[in-house]
């Protein structure tokens, strides 16, 4: 199953890298095509135990596979959230926000936050 995960991580869809583009700075982290059980998760948040789904057409004739596996990633206690490739490729900010704010519900209201930049600050001196 790793090697599959890895493969597909090289092989990523272009819904997916739009929003790995937006979310990869955020924290808590997010990964890519994470292993959990028989499945492999698009994109997680381990610590918001958060599963996100990117759906293409194909899933229009995969109904019973997307609820075992759905059923399975909640009996595990995650949370899925399933976002047709169509909508990320429409509006990829908006669904990042969307991600970011299910993160910080399933973190208890706490709000993910950028990496501090350091631009615009003053350096100190070293030596006075």
């Amino acid at each position: 199953m790793t090697d599959r995960a890895r493969r597909l991580r090289n092989e990523e869809t272009p819904a997916e890298r739009a929003v790995w583009r937006l979310l990869s700075n955020y924290r808590p982290a997010f990964t890519r095509q994470l292993v959990v059980g028989s499945y492999i998760v698009d994109l997680a948040c381990r610590e918001a135990k958060l599963a996100i789904e990117f759906d293409g057409s194909q899933h229009l004739d995969q109904q019973a596979y997307d609820d075992r596996r759905t059923r399975f990633l909640e009996a595990e206690g995650w949370r899925v959230l399933r976002i047709w490739n169509t909508d990320v490729l429409a509006n990829p900010e908006g669904v990042a926000r969307l991600i970011l704010e299910e993160a910080a519900e399933c973190l208890g209201g706490t709000h993910p936050q950028p990496l501090p930049s350091r631009e615009g600050r003053k350096r100190r001196p070293r030596y006075e």
